[in-house]
């Protein structure tokens, strides 16, 4: 029997699996952060996914998480049609969303019986999962695969 006192605050973790478009490569770009994202943080997250990749039009799928609905997340977005389109998911869809498979996997890997006595313990092993699922582009796609999508 472990016993734990779970003394630690939460976690959030923002991220995007990439694809290109012919298919050729994906990988992950994600950020951690203590406490919960909301829009702001998203937005600078958006901010930074569109330094990470060079400008390229982007295509993001999203689910109906409160901060992405938000009038300021609307407005920016609104703003961004240059090099951005949100397509939305049904209200709880996470079977058709890559970034679902993303977390579970990272959850049953490096985070599966982790009993960890720091925030940054847990910072630490789930960063460790997202960078091997960076480096894993079949992995990647094997995300898309499973939701039912392709390029």
């Amino acid at each position: 029997m472990l016993h734990h006192r779970f003394a630690w605050k939460r976690l959030s973790i923002a991220g995007a699996v990439v694809y290109e478009p012919d298919g050729s490569d994906a990988h992950l770009v994600f950020a951690l952060r203590p406490g919960a994202y909301n829009d702001e943080a998203l937005i600078e997250f958006l901010m930074e996914l569109h330094q990470h990749e060079a400008h390229r039009l982007v295509l993001l799928i999203w689910d109906g998480l409160p901060s992405h609905r938000s009038r300021r997340m609307t407005d920016w977005i609104a703003s961004q049609r240059n090099w951005l389109t949100v397509e939305r998911l049904p209200g709880y869809a996470p079977d058709l969303n890559p970034a679902e498979q993303v977390w579970d996997d990272v959850k049953s890997t490096e985070l599966a019986n982790l009993c960890a006595d720091t925030i940054g313990e847990v910072a630490d092993a789930a960063e460790d999962g997202l960078e091997r699922i960076n480096d894993d582009a079949s992995l990647c796609f094997a995300f898309l695969r499973h939701c039912g999508l392709r390029l």
